[in-house]
């Protein structure tokens, strides 16, 4: 089994910051790309930041200059820094990866999501 377990949302003021971690668990041979997802209410899920295995990443229009994608290989870990947040950033932001498993199988896992709410 693979998990994937957010952390870092929580409740800031627009124009403040926050970082969130996704970490992968499990029966992991390998993990390709991983991004961040996020759904606000009545929204459709849309895709915020991805980077690939090799480090090239890109960026939803909406938040280009202010979001930073990361991750460390060795931890299984991707991160989002997220500056200069606005009332529109306040969303469910989910955690998803490529992932190949120990036994061979290979396929997208998705975190539960971490709550980020932006006050104006």
């Amino acid at each position: 089994q693979v998990q994937l377990v957010e952390s870092g949302g929580g409740l800031v003021q627009a124009g403040g910051s926050l970082r969130l971690s996704c970490t992968a668990s499990g029966s992991i041979f390998s993990i390709d790309g991983m991004g961040w997802y996020r759904q606000a209410p009545g929204k459709q899920r849309e895709l915020v930041a991805a980077i690939s295995d090799s480090g090239n990443t890109n960026y939803a229009d909406s938040v280009k200059g202010r979001f930073t994608i990361s991750r460390d290989n060795a931890k299984n870990t991707v991160y989002l820094q997220m500056n200069s947040l606005k009332p529109e950033d306040t969303a469910v932001y989910y955690c998803n990866s490529a992932i190949s498993t120990l036994n061979g199988y290979g396929m997208s896992y998705w975190g539960k999501g971490t709550l980020v709410t932006v006050s104006s």
